[in-house]
């Protein structure tokens, strides 16, 4: 599976991105899909996961109640809205695909990541 991110961008403190990420093939739907982000210096962090069907998502404690991360398995996308977007959000925000967990060795396939820039 090849997994595309996009929609980065620079937003202002208090605003809102919205990232997808583009599966390549159908049998993205049998893998839970998450998001990472990585800040020079340091190491890839868990943002959010979805299971395979979209029913039970986990978040960084960080992103609770701002983030939201949902899938399309009819298009084969996977999306991260984020509000309330915060300057220590500041990152490279990756797309993964795998089995459900909360760190990077779960995931199999990446994104090419997409910078995520919030001013204050």
């Amino acid at each position: 599976v090849q997994l595309q991110a996009s929609g980065g961008g620079l937003a202002q403190a208090g605003g809102s991105l919205r990232l997808s990420c583009a599966a390549s093939t159908q049998s993205f739907r049998t893998y839970a899909m998450a998001w990472f982000r990585q800040s020079p210096g340091k190491d890839r962090e868990f943002v959010a996961a979805l299971n395979w069907r979209g029913e039970r998502a986990y978040y960084h404690d960080s992103v609770k109640g701002r983030f939201t991360i949902s899938r399309s398995n009819a298009n084969k996308m996977v999306y991260l809205q984020m509000n309330s977007l915060k300057p220590e959000d500041t990152a490279v925000y990756y797309c993964a695909g795998g089995v459900p967990g909360t760190g990077p060795i779960s995931y199999d396939y990446w994104g090419q990541g997409t910078q995520v820039t919030v001013s204050s």
